[in-house]
């Protein structure tokens, strides 16, 4: 199950909404937004280590590296979130009407965002041990559920109730 082109549009509004609701909350500018470094694959598109059959979305790290004008090799980390089409539209499947698509996309989003802004920055360390991982985990979705509480409509809202941290749903990166 892939999403449809329609969809892929939908989903392309949700990241730049996520986008400026995660650097709100972090305060970033639009341009230091703009210069994390990171890109959205659908499953359709993704390899196939980057397939996680128990997530909705999967956080990969990449090490770029650049020769610069003096033959000095520079590196730079890359993230690459990677949307489990099925696993997303399994769920909004699954609960008819209750679940729509935007919200629970909305909720994915903000919380991959999160984890790369904190990556980023040093706030968290991608390699961690699992015990470090899963505290992660915790601390993200909390983040997640403070910057999209006070825009959370009633399609959030229920997002928010039913998906959380506790029902190990959102295990982002490995």
């Amino acid at each position: 199950m892939y999403f449809n082109p329609f969809q892929v549009s939908k989903i392309k509004g949700v990241f730049d909404q996520a986008e400026r609701l995660a650097g709100r909350y972090f305060h970033l500018t639009e341009d230091q937004m703009r210069a994390q470094r990171y890109d959205v694959r659908t499953l359709a598109h993704l390899e196939e280590h980057e397939v996680d059959g128990k997530a909705f979305a999967h956080l990969c790290k990449y090490t770029i590296r650049k020769e610069e004008n003096a033959g000095k090799p520079r590196s730079y980390d890359f993230y690459r979130i990677c949307l489990q089409d099925n696993r997303i539209l399994g769920a909004v499947e699954r609960a008819h009407s209750f679940i729509r698509l935007e919200s629970l996309m909305l909720y994915i989003a903000v919380h991959e965002l999160v984890h790369v802004i904190r990556f980023a920055g040093g706030q968290a360390d991608f390699a961690a041990p699992r015990a470090e991982r899963l505290q992660e985990e915790e601390t993200v979705d909390q983040i997640t559920r403070t910057v999209l509480r006070p825009s959370a409509d009633k399609d959030l809202g229920l997002v928010l109730d039913c998906f959380s941290s506790r029902y190990s749903l959102l295990e982002s990166y490995g």
